[in-house]
């Protein structure tokens, strides 16, 4: 938060603290004066049998008030520029964070590229060497091609530029077909499709919400230390609602954590051992893709290393028909800083 403690007195917390006090002890000395003032001039009339309305003003209890409300507004006023103050805070902290990781997350693929290409220029290498380091290349590229993909994801998603068009489509062959089409993105997680035995029908961007599996099933992938990990995938009608449910045998989600994972340039810190990497937006596109077409997302973990849950809550059949021109007025709510 760049601030300089050594100067508690200039924090902005101190400040904020002292105006408030300042104000309501001028407010309280005011009112506590006034009265004062009166009792001493009405003992005054008494003893000189002056007429009360040559000394009160006919308005007393309307200044009071009004005074009272001035300095409400005013306080007001200082609590509502300290919110602004700390939200720009943290975004601040959370820009400056995302850079500094993200950066990170660049340089160290781009590094391993280059070591390797320097063991190919000057290292005569057997076939079996050349195919390995082969491997340890294409995994760093496909890193690099995650992290640039989430940038220009996000950017498109925030500049409008997938268009408003739907297509009622069912959404477990749709799910189905995608993690058919990308097994080999999952090779090393057997991902199952519960079959729930109907068709789900729904408006659907279908761009967006293949990212949004795409997010969803990288993270339950890239956050496992299971030597078998999986991903069940499984749909069921929830009260006047349906429900996609993402479980998987991952790390898990602390309780703190939960709350704050869909927040854009957020990510959690060390999770039972593993440092968590990425570029903090995986799971704020997720959410950003189920506010625009109407639906909502949540996380649940029982705790670290006892995995997490991802649910899609989607209205009814008969509720969930989105009209296009209303679709990308959502955005603008959804995707905001």
């Amino acid at each position: 938060m760049m601030q300089n403690t050594s100067r508690w007195y200039l924090h902005p917390v101190f400040i904020f603290a002292c105006s408030i006090i300042s104000l309501a002890t001028a407010l309280v000395l005011t009112i506590y004066w006034y009265m004062e003032i009166t009792a001493a001039l009405e003992v005054i009339i008494k003893k000189f049998h002056i007429d009360p309305g040559q000394i009160f003003p006919s308005r007393t209890g309307m200044t009071i008030l009004v005074l009272t409300l001035l300095v409400t507004v005013v306080l007001a006023g200082i609590l509502l520029a300290f919110i602004y103050y700390q939200r720009t805070v943290r975004l601040f902290t959370l820009q400056h964070n995302f850079i500094y990781n993200f950066t990170h997350e660049l340089k160290t693929p781009v590094t391993s590229l280059k070591i390797y290409l320097e063991t190919f220029l000057r290292h005569p290498l057997e076939p079996e060497d050349i195919r390995k380091y082969s491997k340890y290349m294409l995994s760093d590229v496909g890193r690099l091609i995650d992290n640039i993909n989430s940038i220009l994801n996000l950017a498109r998603i925030e500049s409008r530029s997938y268009g408003a068009e739907l297509t009622r489509e069912d959404l477990v062959d749709l799910v189905e077909n995608f993690c058919k089409s990308h097994g080999s993105l999952f090779h090393q997680c057997r991902i199952t499709v519960h079959d729930p035995g109907k068709a789900y029908i729904y408006p659907v961007n279908i761009l967006l919400f293949e990212m949004l599996l795409m997010n969803i099933l990288s993270n339950a992938v890239k956050y496992n230390e299971s030597k078998h990990p999986r991903v069940d995938i499984s749909f069921r009608p929830c009260r006047q609602r349906i429900c996609i449910d993402f479980s998987d045998n991952g790390i898990g989600i602390e309780k703190s954590e939960i709350k704050k994972i869909f927040r854009k340039f957020y990510q959690a810190g060390n999770v039972n051992g593993v440092d968590v990497k990425g570029s903090g937006l995986g799971l704020y596109l997720v959410f950003s893709i189920a506010r625009i077409h109407g639906w909502k997302v949540t996380a649940t973990s029982e705790g670290s290393g006892k995995g997490s849950v991802f649910t899609l809550f989607l209205p009814r059949e008969e509720t969930g028909d989105i009209h296009g021109k209303n679709l990308w007025k959502m955005v603008k709510k959804s995707v905001s800083w």
